[in-house]
């Protein structure tokens, strides 16, 4: 059996995957998306209310995952 933790993680990697990759062909087949996504990363922010809480965290991480479909689709 699995614990939550680690399927968590899985799901989330996948899900990186899965989105990276359409992300990827989009752009190929209507250049101007990974555009668009940077743009609209000042609205992007972290709901948590907690001390963990960092906006510019994920926008960071927003901002890499764009870069890394740029290089892949490159």
């Amino acid at each position: 059996m699995t614990d939550t933790a680690t399927q968590t993680r899985r799901r989330e990697i996948a899900t990186e995957h899965l989105l990276f990759k359409t992300m990827e062909y989009v752009e190929r087949q209507h250049p101007g998306l990974l555009d668009f996504l940077g743009g609209s990363l000042d609205h992007l922010g972290d709901p948590a209310d907690g001390v963990d809480k960092d906006d510019a965290a994920v926008r960071a991480i927003a901002r890499r995952m764009i870069a890394g479909a740029r290089r892949e689709g490159a």
